[in-house]
């Protein structure tokens, strides 16, 4: 489930971002611009109210969905992007040369996941499995109170 959760991601670029100011929760539209495994890159603009939510508090989640599937990620970001990475995300996304003149003027952040949820309800009973990828466990969700949950096998 791990491989198929990564793969959706790659697949679904296209991810709600939430963010928060103060106790406020923040959600917006997102694009994945690059993804090394479990590692995913982002850029925007510092004039835009999320760069000021994630520099005030880097913890996110994020959410990819199509269908009967959903991979649900967190981690806290960080800012450190490698300028040839920074180059590349905006040399392979045509949306940002046509906003911006140089791939200078952005910002850019990357969310290492730390936890990771893949949510399949096409299958009776439906599934769920959560990746802690910190501390490297796997575990089954609650997927309904007519089933009963059976951990999953340690890797």
């Amino acid at each position: 489930m791990y491989e198929q959760a990564i793969q959706f991601l790659k697949d679904h670029k296209e991810i709600a971002l939430a963010t928060c100011e103060g106790n406020i929760p923040k959600l917006r539209i997102f694009q994945i611009m690059k993804q090394e495994g479990h590692v995913l890159y982002f850029a925007t603009s510092a004039k835009k109210a999320v760069w000021h939510e994630l520099r005030q508090n880097p913890n996110v989640e994020i959410l990819a969905y199509e269908g009967n599937i959903s991979v649900r990620c967190s981690g806290m970001v960080n800012f450190n992007v490698e300028d040839d990475v920074k180059r590349w995300i905006y040399n392979n996304n045509p949306v940002l040369p046509r906003l911006y003149t140089s791939y200078d003027l952005l910002e850019y952040f990357c969310l290492p996941i730390a936890e990771m949820d893949y949510y399949d309800l096409s299958p009776t009973p439906p599934v769920f499995q959560h990746f802690d990828l910190i501390a490297g466990e796997i575990g089954n969700g609650f997927v309904g109170e007519r089933y009963k949950v059976i951990p999953a096998p340690r890797q």
